[in-house]
């Protein structure tokens, strides 16, 4: 795991950002990336809405999303396929047919995460995969308990995940759905590349969880650690928990250049 530690959100989100242009351009015949909502990516999408008005083409780049709630209708303006579409996709001229999400509005939720995880498997490889971090932990919507190996599926949120996104519900926690659809850890763990993001003291616990704790399902996000590629981008904040920080700063100053991200 490569940890990143920069003075601000604004540079976490150029970071991360630089990462995904990366694999756009690597790729001109088509390439897979996996997108995550909420407020934690938000600077890094406005840094390649950017990119793309300054000429970065995104008409080959097939977007899956990691997570949706259950039971809003399609077009709901909080569900996670209209949320990623207003902050990104309609603005970098990604195709809405290729923009995945799963189907939070199905009559049958079990068999939706199910044809997910298929649909997933058929875009692989994801080339990479952006990330947030909840304060408990959590990956995508996998709360702490969520096994590491586990598939596209239904979850339900707990009381602490609801009243933090009651924000994006006009402050109302009863309407926050109290389930949803979620990649697994062990289905977003397939990602070639795992880039999470978090900023700000709120994350700081989480972060370290994540990095430097035992892997364990009490910390999702410790998921991280068992993978091969991973580049972990905070904030200095957010960075505050982790006793390795001083050695993650002295590594990004003397990074080789062939090393990319």
């Amino acid at each position: 795991m490569e940890v990143v530690v920069l003075p601000t959100p604004e540079d976490c989100g150029h970071v991360v950002a630089d990462v995904v242009t990366a694999a756009v351009e690597a790729a001109p015949g088509g390439v897979t990336i996996g997108l995550a909502t909420g407020s934690s990516p938000l600077l890094a999408y406005r840094t390649l809405i950017a990119r793309h008005e300054a000429g970065l083409r995104f008409d080959h780049v097939t977007a899956v999303l990691l997570d949706e709630y259950v039971g809003l209708p399609a077009g709901h303006p909080e569900s996670y396929r209209e949320v990623i579409r207003r902050e990104l996709t309609d603005a970098v001229g990604i195709d809405p047919a290729r923009v995945h999400g799963p189907d939070g509005s199905a009559p049958d939720p079990l068999q939706a995460a199910r044809d997910y995880e298929a649909l997933v498997t058929s875009v692989r490889p994801v080339a990479v995969q952006v990330l947030g971090i909840g304060a408990n932990g959590h990956v995508g919507f996998n709360e702490p308990g969520s096994s590491l190996a586990s598939r596209t599926r239904v979850k339900t949120l707990t009381e602490q995940t609801r009243a933090d996104n009651a924000r994006f519900f006009d402050g109302d926690v009863a309407a926050v759905p109290r389930h949803v659809l979620t990649q697994g850890l062990g289905t977003i763990s397939e990602a070639e590349h795992l880039v999470l993001v978090a900023t700000g003291a709120a994350k700081a616990a989480a972060v370290a969880g994540a990095a430097e704790g035992p892997v364990t399902t009490s910390c999702p996000g410790s998921v991280l650690q068992l993978h091969p590629h991973v580049t972990l981008v905070v904030d200095e904040a957010a960075a505050s928990g982790l006793q390795r920080a001083a050695y993650a700063r002295y590594v990004l100053t003397h990074k080789l250049a062939e090393q990319g991200w």
